[in-house]
């Protein structure tokens, strides 16, 4: 049995769900035990600790803890959520959008996690502005925002699904999905080296599992997956659901297949390095092991062969 933590509940995490609600993983013959966490900070010190063998979360935290720690053994390993899930909602229409148009108009970003900041101040940058020099509510969470913005208090706010599907379907503009910059790592299936020897033959199967839920969600229209993983969101209405994911699939928010790119962490890595995160380069394959995912690719016949 492997056990499983999620990083948070995100709508945008939806593979991980839909692997336990289409029975990706019995079909695997590999068993896996969700552990569901509202902290990220602390399934990151549990997964340290041996108290859980893998994680769903951002490789900018198995970043963090390399540059912290060169000892460190969290490694990832399967790539789902390839894209930046967050988006920018305005009150007033911008449909020639460019980052740079965040200086100005007072915004709200997201406090809950610092990866959507750290990205979106590496796209104001890249663009020829001081992200210094948006003018940045206080941190809220992300529904205070949605609720500021329809109240006229804010020009714009930074979120994720379904925060953005209810403000756009409310008569607000999309000024930006951070999708749209390209692949940008953001989260993967996160274990430590030694269990990558241990469990070999189970964390095989799970990455075998996720490529089989990528390829499904690639597949499968937004109704049908909401109707597949509507008990983890109990609290949202199936055509919400249906119609964020669809736009998430839309902009291809997720893996075509478990292989961690290069690009993506780099870009990553380079927004963490710009925003002050990070103040070095961490090798890729200090915090990437693509093995098992490259195994997942290979033909039945070959699976097992050397290379």
């Amino acid at each position: 049995m492997i056990t499983l933590s999620e990083n948070f509940g995100a709508l945008f995490y939806t593979p991980f769900y839909a692997a336990h609600a289409i029975g990706a993983y019995s079909a695997e013959d590999v068993s896996v035990a969700l552990r569901r966490s509202a902290d990220p900070a602390r399934t990151a010190a549990d997964l340290r600790a041996g108290r859980i063998d893998v994680m769903w979360g951002g490789p900018l935290r198995v970043l963090l803890n390399h540059a912290a720690d060169p000892k460190a053994d969290t490694v990832c390993f399967c790539d789902v959520v390839a894209r930046d899930p967050f988006f920018v909602v305005g009150r007033a229409p911008n449909p020639q959008f460019r980052p740079r148009d965040l200086v100005g108009p007072r915004i709200a970003t997201v406090a809950e996690v610092p990866t959507p900041w750290l990205c979106l101040q590496d796209d104001i940058r890249r663009d020829g502005a001081d992200p210094a020099s948006v003018n940045r509510a206080e941190p809220a969470p992300m529904a205070e925002n949605a609720a500021a913005l329809r109240a006229g208090t804010l020009d714009a706010v930074q979120l994720f699904q379904p925060h953005a599907e209810e403000l756009l379907q409310s008569g607000f503009h999309l000024w930006h999905a951070a999708a749209s910059r390209g692949p940008t790592a953001y989260t993967t299936l996160v274990t430590r080296r030694p269990l990558l020897a241990s469990r070999h033959e189970e964390l095989a199967a799970m990455v075998r599992a996720m490529h089989r839920v990528l390829r499904w969600i690639a597949a499968t229209p937004g109704a049908e997956i909401a109707r597949a993983v509507a008990s983890f969101f109990p609290e949202l209405p199936p055509c919400l659901l249906a119609a964020a994911l669809d736009r998430y699939r839309s902009l291809d928010l997720y893996a075509s297949d478990p292989v961690i790119g290069r690009d993506g962490v780099a870009r990553l890595q380079a927004a963490m390095r710009s925003g002050g995160a990070l103040d070095r380069e961490i090798p890729f394959e200090t915090v990437v092991d693509n093995t098992l995912a490259l195994q997942a690719l290979a033909p039945p016949a070959a699976a097992g062969s050397p290379g």
